[in-house]
């Protein structure tokens, strides 16, 4: 097993917390994460058609079978149990008693919020980061743009456009299996699954054009109004529609940085999706090739920039402080990360051979913000780091 990031967290939250919840978009790892972080807990599916039946018309009973500490997987399917599961804990008092996961947030966000408040810890398990693939430790954002990263380890097994293309599913890797055809199973269970259960779609065509227009626009501002009008739908249902993408850990909307400037600034966010194989199978990128020489390529690198901060957050047990900046004149930067009082303005560039041009975004946002000697980072496709301009040139093998 590839060690996760977030296991020690999850530990931790188990000695504090009567109850820890995972969640997460499915096939990401959680129960493999789970099992090995304790290995101790009993263990039932409430995916397994038996065990669900008995917990539905026998929550106590159910509950009752377990001797000691229990890991529910797949909880959301049984919502009524979490009030029988509050009633134990709150008599009980022991922490790390229950572990829970789902594949659904919207679901088991809304019965943990209203039932276990106050005692249940909650985290997110994303596909692979770079550094978990690489066996390394999270980059450090305390430094990050302050120095220029060292590759640590042994040099990456696959190329940039092989790991962009391949993503960051674990089964695709536990199993050695052809991303495509992977990812295109993947596709059909989530869009004929998940999606049905939820939203109820009858036109699951529909949805499908509608979640590849998405992948059209990422990297991109999002205009709800034109995407609804393209997939042939109302803006009501593809803000709804979206909602659910985001719930599901398909996409990611980066918010837009606002502080402290007197220039207009763009108020939509931008749309990304958290994994670059994903991305590619929707626009139809056939291969790594295909993906070096395609005019979507600066948008999956940059998508998959903001996806490997996302995880570095979130693998920690913490918000994203992750925004972006643009004003009304397109003068943009791709990624503001917030630090204390601080913030580094990060581009994300996927030439493989640096340009002075690749800093014209961080110049201006210096001018601008009077902030000339302050961190910031250019993340690009090059195999080495430095500095450039008191800009911490960084490659693609040392992020995330």
């Amino acid at each position: 097993m590839i060690p996760r990031h977030l296991e020690p967290v999850l530990r931790k939250a188990a000695r504090q917390y009567p109850v820890v919840s995972l969640t997460g978009p499915r096939q990401s790892g959680k129960t493999t994460l789970i099992r090995e972080a304790f290995p101790r807990h009993q263990y039932a599916s409430l995916e397994v058609p038996d065990q669900r039946e008995f917990a539905q018309e026998d929550p106590k009973g159910f509950l009752g079978q377990f001797s000691g500490k229990v890991i529910l997987d797949e909880v959301q399917r049984t919502p009524h149990l979490f009030s029988y599961i509050q009633g134990i804990v709150d008599e009980s008092q022991e922490a790390g008693q229950f572990i829970l996961t789902g594949s659904q947030n919207f679901l088991l966000a809304q019965h943990t919020s209203q039932t276990l408040a106050g005692r249940c810890a909650t985290f997110h398990l994303l596909p692979f980061s770079r550094p978990e693939l690489a066996r390394q430790p999270m980059m450090d954002l305390a430094v990050l743009g302050k120095a220029a990263p060292k590759v640590s380890g042994k040099p990456p097994a696959r190329s940039l456009f092989e790991t962009l293309f391949i993503g960051g599913y674990p089964r695709i890797f536990d199993k050695h299996l052809d991303p495509q055809d992977w990812l295109r199973n993947y596709y059909q269970a989530y869009v004929e699954k998940d999606v049905r259960d939820v939203l109820n779609v009858g036109d699951l065509e529909t949805f499908g054009r509608f979640l590849r227009l998405c992948a059209g626009r990422s990297g991109q501002l999002l205009n709800l109004s034109s995407l609804a009008g393209d997939a042939g739908i109302s803006h009501t249902t593809a803000r709804r529609w979206l909602s659910v993408l985001e719930a599901s850990f398909l996409v990611f909307l980066l918010r837009p940085y606002h502080r402290n400037f007197n220039k207009r600034l763009v108020k939509s966010p931008k749309l990304y999706f958290l994994d670059s194989g994903l991305l590619c199978y929707l626009l139809r990128i056939r291969s790594p090739d295909d993906l070096r020489f395609h005019a979507a390529r600066g948008a999956v690198f940059e998508s998959w920039v903001v996806s490997e901060i996302v995880k570095n957050y979130v693998h920690r047990g913490l918000e994203p402080d992750a925004y972006f900046w643009r004003d009304s004149s397109a003068h943009e930067i791709d990624l503001v990360i917030e630090r204390g009082k601080g913030r580094v303005p990060v581009e994300a560039k996927s030439g493989e051979t640096f340009a002075s041009d690749f800093l014209d975004g961080i110049r201006y946002w210096r001018r601008l913000a009077d902030e000339k000697d302050q961190p910031a980072a250019l993340v690009y496709g090059g195999e080495t780091s430095y500095v450039r301009e008191g800009v911490v040139v960084t490659s693609w093998k040392t992020w995330g």
